[in-house]
């Protein structure tokens, strides 16, 4: 009989499953109030758009939609995605700076294909998203850790600074800095233009690749946008990762990476032996939702809901959660998510399964912190739960959070 697990290559060996993925199985009972998932609002999908654009695009380019289509893109979509940029972000893109992917998380993983060797240390952000954990794990990342500044404005430049000196004065080949700018996933937090001016400077000082993964800044429904550091940029060091699951329907699985010519075109090369191509049939179909200017009407639909829902939230936690010095939580101006910090004391992570036992749910902190410990945290999710629900399962977790402070 095979032993498998002596077969499996180094890669395999470092997979892990995905914590949320895992305890996502545990909140499916439809009693459970789940705060955990990254989900958007089913209701803002736009269902009955897209069966007119199928039956439109079907009957128009039928022949084209259901082929192969060029590893680079549907043309008709990149030619949207080059004007959606254009006019969102103020970028001048040619389509040799634009690589379609099947999703984002498909492009996390194309980068570490091509950019990480086993060891290499990879700056990120304390706590970050843990599907690029995920991603550069299996290729043998070493993951050094930059915390984020208290006052909310993002990570903390002067320990990045002194990071990357230490990576230096060591020999280290360190690479990229990776960061989610935009109501990051899991706190929530804005890097403020400042902090991005410098994150820029550094950058060219230490000469490395900064990543810049934006899924959720199109969905700001308060406060003032500062700039995408893609435009910042002026050495082309910067890579930005956009997704349409947040924005749209995760359903389709389409995302792009926005960079300089060489580095899309490796990451074209990389993409061909992965999956040849995005599929030409969701490409076509979203080329024709933006062409008619749904994209913007959906968006727009999204913010209003996710602001009412967000406000509902935090508003319920100023209402039930204990007034405790050390109990607070972050306030997004848009995205999908905030963060709970709890006492040190606080272990999230075993708790998890006594708030399960209310019937509520959220996503441990420790999950998408790349040394695992932030165990007086946890991630919740504003935008898929009803409004009813986001009160009655705050009150639920106030009350499981009561029952274990100190005196």
């Amino acid at each position: 009989m095979i032993d498998w697990v002596k077969n499996y290559s180094i890669n395999a060996r470092r997979l892990k499953k995905s914590a949320i993925r895992e305890i996502l199985k545990l909140t499916n009972r439809p009693e459970i109030i789940s705060f955990a998932g990254g989900l958007p609002a089913p209701e803002t999908f736009p269902i009955d758009e897209v069966i007119d654009i199928v039956d439109t695009v079907m009957k128009r380019e039928g022949h084209k939609a259901l082929q192969y289509g060029p590893t680079d893109g549907y043309p008709a979509f990149v030619d949207q995605l080059l004007k959606w940029e254009k006019r969102m972000n103020g970028l001048d893109l040619t389509p040799a700076n634009i690589l379609p992917t099947t999703s984002s998380q498909q492009a996390l993983d194309l980068i570490g294909k091509i950019l990480i060797d086993p060891s290499d240390p990879v700056l990120v952000e304390r706590p970050t998203y843990l599907g690029g954990l995920s991603a550069f794990n299996q290729y043998g990342a070493r993951f050094v850790g930059v915390p984020m500044d208290e006052d909310g404005t993002g990570l903390n430049v002067t320990d990045l600074e002194g990071k990357l000196q230490e990576l230096r004065e060591d020999g280290e080949h360190y690479k990229f800095v990776y960061v989610v700018p935009d109501f990051q996933n899991p706190s929530g937090i804005t890097i403020s233009q400042e902090k991005r001016k410098r994150i820029l400077e550094l950058s060219d000082e230490y000469s490395f690749i900064l990543l810049e993964d934006s899924p959720y800044r199109e969905l700001r429904f308060e406060g003032t946008a500062p700039d995408m550091m893609y435009k910042m940029d002026t050495s082309g060091n910067v890579v930005t990762l956009h997704t349409m699951s947040k924005t749209f329907a995760p359903g389709f699985r389409i995302g792009w990476v926005v960079g300089p010519e060489e580095f899309i075109d490796k990451l074209n090369t990389a993409k061909q032996a992965s999956d040849l191509c995005t599929p030409s049939f969701t490409q076509s179909i979203m080329a024709e939702f933006m062409a008619r200017g749904l994209l913007e009407k959906n968006i727009e639909r999204a913010k209003l809901l996710y602001k009412k829902k967000k406000h509902l939230m935090v508003d319920a936690m100023e209402q039930f959660m204990p007034q405790h010095e050390h109990i607070n939580w972050t306030n997004p101006e848009g995205g999908l998510f905030l963060w709970i910090t709890l006492p040190e004391y606080f272990d999230t992570d075993k708790m998890f399964f006594e708030a399960v036992d209310k019937k509520v749910a959220y996503i441990k902190g420790s999950a998408f912190d790349c040394y695992h410990k932030m165990k007086n945290t946890m991630r919740m999710n504003f935008s898929y739960p009803s409004e009813g629900q986001i009160e009655d399962g705050i009150k639920r977790l106030a009350t499981l959070i009561k029952s274990k402070l100190k005196d």
